[in-house]
């Protein structure tokens, strides 16, 4: 067809692109002013209408299988983005998220907080154990309060190994029969406030705080108060040896689940209507202050329980192995990671980082589409090994069994076939 009158046709091609980047423009405004809630069910969709890139999901998702991913998820402005598991895993395996239970802890204190139960964050800690006889009482554990054991610097003398230490404190209270006297008990090492050191006697006290607080076990109020708003059905969560609900870790999830938790915090403590933390309480990179001294990132701050990474405003829940609940409030993302071994936590941040492009809609990426979800596909199938011949070694402890000291898997003997 020939066309007449090519100025006339310009300028409605003009008006049509600006009708459409207002409607991509609105709709991303919808999206954070009326935010999706994921109660029943996650949304999905494709990278490019949230404007991040299927190429750069992509090798994320390659990348992840190197550094042994159990599963990757990804969310932006309330939808699933990205949902990739590594062989043998699926959508319905849960996780033991390991330490990335205390974050869970701390958002209970903060919800008690909120409702007022807990009237200050500044409330002396011993005050909640006033029927209990506690060893090497001094005016510096008199100090220590809920924001010091939520900061990890209440100053109990303790070693977690966490910069290459012994482990033995963790030990001696693994085989205590009464966790919550053994930690009450520690002597200090420093006063309240003044050095970060990570130890599960603040998360564990913690959860100890919540059933004296509460009436109710730490998990049995989160049932009521934080997984059933959530929609989270399927977890489990162990008990210490006077049955109370362990705070440093134990809780397994599912990857889903865990997102939901993310999400709750990226909207600013505020789950479909109801705000179940103060905005305050949520805004974790506003008061990470606490330096963790850290050899491996000296930027390393802690909030909360939570991890703070200030240079790239990016904080997330941390678990053993890489269960990782990560929060990128800039751009409106979380980001799901359970894993096998230690996960680099600066190649999670850069990869999902490098992935958000704009604010708006993005044009399709077919190619980038395809690269997806060949990625998402070829993780989840099993791989070939070559077997290698048995070592020499194999035939010397081959039909024996070994014995163990003590040791904080509870690990006893361990028979070789």
């Amino acid at each position: 067809m020939r066309v007449k009158n090519r100025p006339v046709l310009a300028a409605m091609f003009g008006i049509c692109a600006v009708l459409a980047a207002d409607g991509l423009e609105s709709g991303r405004a919808q999206n954070l002013d009326n935010p999706t809630w994921p109660t029943q069910e996650w949304l999905t969709s494709t990278p490019e209408e949230q404007g991040m890139d299927s190429s750069a999901l992509a090798r994320l998702v390659t990348d992840g299988e190197s550094q042994s991913f159990d599963s990757l998820l990804i969310v932006r402005h309330g939808r699933i983005v990205a949902e990739a598991y590594y062989e043998p895993y699926t959508a319905d395996t849960p996780h033991q998220i390991h330490s990335s239970t205390k974050a869970i802890i701390s958002t209970l204190i903060g919800m008690l907080y909120k409702d007022g139960v807990l009237d200050r964050l500044d409330h002396p800690v011993l005050d909640f154990f006033a029927d209990h006889s506690v060893a090497n009482v001094d005016d510096r554990k008199k100090a220590i309060t809920i924001q010091s054991l939520l900061d990890m610097t209440s100053g109990f003398d303790w070693d977690q190994g966490i910069e290459d230490g012994k482990e033995q404190t963790l030990l001696d209270m693994t085989l205590s029969p009464n966790w919550t006297q053994f930690i009450l008990d520690r002597p200090m090492a420093h006063g309240p406030g003044e050095v970060c050191n990570y130890a599960d006697a603040n998360p564990n006290l913690a959860s100890a705080i919540i059933t004296r607080l509460t009436g109710n076990l730490a998990e049995d109020y989160a049932r009521k108060k934080l997984f059933s708003p959530l929609g989270i059905t399927d977890w489990h969560w162990d008990r210490d040896p006077q049955g109370l609900t362990m705070g440093a870790w134990t809780l397994t999830m599912l990857p889903r689940d865990m997102a939901k938790i993310g999400y709750l915090y990226l909207r600013h403590g505020e789950w479909d209507g109801r705000q179940l933390l103060t905005s305050g309480w949520a805004e974790v990179l506003n008061h990470a202050t606490v330096n963790m001294h850290a050899s491996f990132d000296p930027g390393l701050r802690y909030s909360n329980f939570f991890w703070v990474f200030p240079e790239h405003h990016v904080y997330m829940a941390v678990g053993w192995h890489g269960q990782l609940i990560a929060v990128f409030p800039d751009v409106d993302v979380v980001a799901i990671v359970t894993a096998r071994k230690f996960v680099r936590f600066g190649d999670v941040i850069r990869g999902v980082s490098a992935a958000v492009k704009s604010e708006l809609a993005l044009p399709p990426n077919p190619n980038g589409a395809e690269r997806l979800a060949n990625a998402i596909k070829d993780v989840a199938v099993e791989k070939p090994t070559a077997v290698s011949p048995a070592p020499k070694i194999a035939s010397a402890i081959s039909g024996k069994t070994y014995k163990f000291p003590a040791n904080v898997f509870g690990l006893s003997r361990l028979p070789c076939f």
